[in-house]
């Protein structure tokens, strides 16, 4: 079994001016002469996990963590509910993306991440193609309308108790206008009222947690197991994009695949993923020939050892193709 690679600290870090406002926070550790590796994290809005790091080599890697806009120690902070959201898209971070790597003077780079960091890697590489030397993804997803739709709906069929609490945690006032429960949590989690904010966005991460709470090799909790500050910005973000369809046309990404030959990549996926299903990272793996898929059997949305292993090799391997 393959291990991470122990801790190492960024040898350099800095908040990138990206307009608007924003500053986002990045960092570098590795080698500064290896191969550049981009870790994009998910949510959106969940902020870089540092230990992203210990899946690289550190001697063959020059590891690039940032936090996108609003998230993680990238300012102005989502959880202070007068900072807005107008300027934090799908397209706003692929420009930050884009800037990061002309700022750090980097030709090409490998792509790393999973969850909505998946949707947000291929939205860049369908961008940026020629920016793009391989891409590893664990947990596929393009952030379609159906897939929102079945993660805050349709997956309500298998966790009929816990989505009603989801459900009746919104007004009924609220719940009538339009836009759906992904909308009116919205809404709710940009109210002027302190309590509604939180209690709206405990119950969001409850929900979350639901769906992930079989996962036991992977991380059961994970969603709401963050500090009051990280839980707002999260679910203020996630309710922005999810009730704008991540500003991203229907089928955009899987429409789109074909400007990703030639980018040789590992789609990594876990059978148990109840709220991204398997379907996404197959549809994918046969629009684009270049990307290998391995489905994980004993893994959900939050990995397990044996994802852990499969990320490991596949990042490994790209390593040594790069020497």
């Amino acid at each position: 079994m393959a291990e991470p690679f122990p801790p190492v600290e960024p040898y350099a870090h800095g908040l990138l001016e990206v307009g608007d406002g924003n500053r986002i926070y990045w960092e570098t550790s590795g080698n500064p002469q290896g191969k550049a590796a981009l870790c994009v994290h998910g949510g959106p809005g969940s902020g870089g996990r540092r230990g992203g790091r210990t899946m690289f080599d550190p001697e063959v890697f020059r590891i690039v963590l940032f936090d996108q806009r609003g998230c993680g120690e990238s300012l102005p902070h989502a959880s202070d509910p007068s900072v807005g959201l107008d300027h934090n898209t799908t397209d706003r971070l692929i420009a930050d993306m884009e800037r990061l790597r002309e700022h750090l003077g980097i030709d090409r780079w490998l792509l790393y991440g999973g969850s909505w960091g998946s949707t947000l890697i291929l939205a860049y590489a369908e961008r940026y193609p020629e920016r793009v030397s391989e891409i590893v993804i664990s947990g596929v997803t393009m952030t379609r309308p159906d897939e929102i739709d079945w993660l805050y709906h349709g997956v309500g069929r298998l966790l009929p108790g816990a989505w009603e609490t989801f459900r009746d945690a919104v007004p009924e006032a609220e719940a009538e206008r339009d836009g759906g429960l992904v909308a009116a949590y919205d809404r709710l989690v940009n109210s002027p009222d302190e309590a509604v904010r939180a209690k709206a966005a405990r119950a969001w991460c409850a929900w979350e947690d639901a769906v992930i709470a079989h996962e036991a090799l992977g991380s059961p909790g994970y969603y709401s197991d963050k500090t009051d500050d990280a839980l707002m910005a999260f679910v203020r973000i996630c309710a922005h994009y999810f009730a704008h369809d991540a500003w991203l046309e229907d089928e955009q990404l899987l429409r789109d695949a074909h400007r990703l030959t030639g980018i040789p990549a590992v789609l990594i996926h876990g059978r148990l993923d109840l709220g991204s299903p398997l379907k996404t990272a197959w549809e994918l793996s046969k629009a684009w020939p270049d990307a290998e898929l391995k489905v994980i059997d004993d893994s959900g949305h939050t990995g397990s050892p044996t994802m852990r292993d499969a990320v490991l090799e596949a990042i490994a391997r790209f390593g040594k193709e790069g020497e």
